[in-house]
């Protein structure tokens, strides 16, 4: 008698009717998100058949994904691609959303924003062919340069390489990262601004002391919108650099749908989870004193 009077209590708690809309979503996202993560997971442990898995518990797939030469250097190179892409795309992210933040009156801004996400109005695919075209052996940039007599040949330094990868990467995130760090410049204080010029700070000193460390959890916020997923970016490296320089994605995606290694591609994937993990961590502890909330 008493558990059902402490049962009907909580359904009219505040905490009971939290849950209850809650729990579609959660139930959604068990459904959607935890139970192939954990059914990947399970497969890493396992043992590859022939055309199936076998259920026999082991680390043999971890062993191998982080002695096999081949493995560990694409792990590699997928790392810095994507903190090369991070960089790249962060820095040229803040000029623009300094600039719609401070220097584009309240009224365009909306404009600017709106600008800033045409890009998503087109399919991510759609946009990486363009770049191709651009950069490509006969593309718009050498078809012009040979037009002009600049050149004799085509170039082949900015097609089919790293260098393509990172530029496309940059371009196709740019967005991800301009709109956190505009909304963490738009919460500034401007008094704050203006009381360091009154102290005799130049403009440069002012954005160093003070706008650019207020503005870090934006910054932290754009670099992991824009690291996790393009370490696990596989259209580019088969259309920019030609399938000749696959990343870890395309990697696990051969080993998936085409070798039908279940368990080995199942340990990579979790192995690139782990990684990315790392270092997202070990990213925000090295900044966590300018994430800190002041009092």
């Amino acid at each position: 008698m008493a558990k059902s009077t402490k049962v009907g209590r909580f359904r009219d708690t505040e905490a009971a009717s939290g849950l209850a809309l809650i729990s579609p979503t959660a139930i959604y996202a068990i459904l959607l998100l935890a139970a192939p993560l954990a059914t990947i997971i399970l497969y890493s442990f396992m043992t590859d058949g022939d055309l199936k898995v076998i259920w026999d518990f082991n680390l043999g797939n971890y062993v191998e994904t982080w002695t096999d030469r081949v493995y560990r250097s694409i792990m590699l190179r997928s790392l810095a691609v994507s903190i090369s892409v991070t960089i790249v795309t962060v820095v040229l992210a803040y000029p623009v959303a300094y600039f719609v933040s401070f220097h584009v009156s309240p009224s365009k801004k909306a404009l600017w924003l709106f600008l800033i996400t045409i890009p998503f109005w087109t399919s991510y695919l759609i946009r990486v062919f363009l770049w191709k075209v651009i950069l490509g052996y006969n593309g718009v940039i050498n078809s012009a340069l040979m037009s002009t007599g600049i050149i004799d040949e085509p170039l082949t330094a900015i097609s089919y390489n790293v260098q393509a990868m990172v530029v496309t990467l940059a371009h196709a995130y740019a967005p991800f990262a301009i709109l956190p760090i505009f909304v963490a410049l738009e919460k500034i204080d401007r008094s704050l601004l203006e009381a360091g010029q009154d102290l005799g700070e130049s403009k440069f000193r002012t954005f160093i002391r003070v706008t650019l460390p207020l503005s870090v959890p934006g910054i932290a916020a754009a670099v992991l919108i824009v690291f996790i997923p393009t370490i696990g970016d596989y259209v580019t490296p088969n259309l920019i650099g030609g399938g000749k320089i696959p990343m870890i994605a395309n990697i696990i995606e051969v080993l998936m749908l085409v070798r039908d290694d279940k368990p080995l591609g199942s340990a990579i994937a979790v192995s690139a989870m782990f990684v990315v993990t790392l270092v997202s961590l070990l990213f925000l502890f090295s900044i966590r004193k300018y994430l800190r909330t002041p009092k």
